[in-house]
């Protein structure tokens, strides 16, 4: 089990439990890591979102590359999947995006990408992890002229934006109406800049809100984690369309004409039949998490896609696509990934997507996402020992219970128990056509895990 990479990197509060120290060993495991296989000195992209403690946990990052030899290109305030694009583009060693994602401003993280511009996977994280705690760092400090140098590379915003024109301009253009009217909310996050850039020079009628950060107010009651903002701004200014990223950038979330939401197995499922007309989706295959919608099973089955679900994660989502060839898939909240653009989720791309699928279409927003039709849900954390989150696998009164409920629902809802990776919590989720009746049913089935998890 890891130490300190979680499901998304390293998460932690900044300056106490994401310390400096922590931070520098990071970097300086990860440079070691990263670059063992290369005969120069590694280039290393760095990229933060605008949470306060951003420049704090850079400077501790860039010293340890630096101490170790690197050399780093700092694209300051920028996207998460901005820098894996650019690592790709520019064949730098690894990426780095400084960012606790949709977290509040005081979490902040790291992710590292590798120099294909993907998320690094597990057993790479395990090794920097070991680097790290080996008591091996002194000795992989650079000397004399060995040193790394750092440099401000901001302008290469510019040709992430090009990427955006360079594949979306000619067809918006052709589609494109002055009355399709689009307010995003940048959640006062990495995107707060970029957006604004690309939607202009798109040509797309645009409105930009929380767009304003100070350090502290990113995803504060805004972004896609919060979209009641969004929606009545939506509604009150007579809006085509309502987009929410998150504070990195790699989510995005809609919001239709009448104020509902779009997420993101919806989103899937409009791009899928978007690509799928046109003869470009690989094996007529979306690839989502066990936490979509059984909205999006049946939705597939009756439009013959393939639908393939995988453990929680974008990583693990992108991990079946690699291995099977497909190239759309994503998860619930909003992570989706097109694999012929980029290899990790991006906020401005998913929209862009979208927006294409409905201008095309000639349809609006809401009779788009109305091709699937969401089961209700309910999610319950069951608060147990952390020694004990697995325990409930085992126990036959728990398992039994589980077994009854599918049962009971004959196709038509189903039950996933789910343990949580940060807390001690066991997350029960249960899917099916009445809503009060399936709150019943998971916290009937929390409680029973809470008595024999204590």
């Amino acid at each position: 089990m890891r130490k300190y990479f979680g499901t998304d990197g390293i998460r932690r509060i900044a300056n106490t439990e994401l310390s400096p120290e922590l931070v520098y060993r990071v970097a300086k495991s990860g440079a070691y890591v990263l670059a063992k296989h290369s005969n120069k000195a590694p280039t290393i992209l760095i990229g933060r979102d605008t949470r306060l403690s951003g420049t704090l946990i850079e400077s501790a990052m860039v010293a340890g590359f630096l101490s170790y030899g690197a050399n780093v290109k700092l694209l300051e305030e920028i996207p998460t999947p901005a820098v894996a694009y650019l690592t790709r583009k520019l064949q730098a060693d690894a990426g780095v995006v400084i960012s606790a994602s949709h977290n509040t401003f005081e979490f902040n993280g790291i992710k590292y990408f590798s120099n294909k511009g993907m998320k690094i996977p597990d057993e790479i994280e395990e090794e920097i992890e070991d680097i790290m705690d080996s008591g091996k760092l002194n000795e992989l400090s650079a000397v004399s002229e060995k040193i790394g140098v750092s440099e401000i590379r901001t302008d290469l915003l510019d040709e992430y934006v090009y990427f955006f024109r360079k594949n979306f301009e000619d067809n918006i253009a052709k589609f494109n109406k002055p009355d399709f009217k689009v307010v995003i909310d940048t959640a006062n996050g990495a995107t707060y800049k970029v957006a604004d850039k690309i939607f202009n020079v798109l040509g797309i009628n645009h409105v930009i809100i929380n767009n304003t950060p100070n350090g502290v107010n990113i995803n504060d009651g805004c972004g896609s984690t919060h979209l009641d903002m969004l929606k009545q701004y939506v509604v009150e200014n007579k809006m085509s369309l309502g987009i929410a990223y998150d504070g990195d950038g790699d989510r995005c979330l809609a919001v239709d004409e009448k104020g509902e939401e779009i997420d993101g197995d919806k989103l899937l499922a409009i791009i899928g039949d978007y690509l799928k007309r046109q003869g470009k989706l690989e094996k007529d295959t979306i690839v989502a998490t066990v936490m979509s919608n059984l909205g999006l099973n049946k939705y597939s089955e009756q439009n013959n896609f393939k639908l393939i679900q995988t453990k929680v994660g974008d990583r693990y989502v992108l991990e079946e696509m690699l291995k099977n060839g497909y190239n759309l898939g994503g998860e619930q909240s909003g992570h989706v990934i097109l694999l012929d653009y980029n290899p990790t989720g991006d906020g401005i791309l998913t929209s862009l997507m979208l927006i294409q699928a409905i201008l095309e279409s000639g349809k609006n927003a809401s009779e788009l996402s109305g091709i699937l039709q969401k089961y209700p849900q309910v999610l319950i954390n069951a608060k147990v020992n952390s020694d004990k989150k697995y325990d409930y696998e085992k126990n036959p009164e728990i398992k039994n219970a589980i077994d009854e409920l599918q049962k009971e629902f004959s196709g038509n809802g189903r039950v996933l128990i789910r343990p949580s990776g940060t807390e001690p919590l066991v997350r029960v989720m249960i899917e099916g056509q009445d809503k009060i009746l399936i709150e019943q049913k998971a916290r009937k089935l929390a409680d029973l895990i809470e008595k024999n998890c204590k």
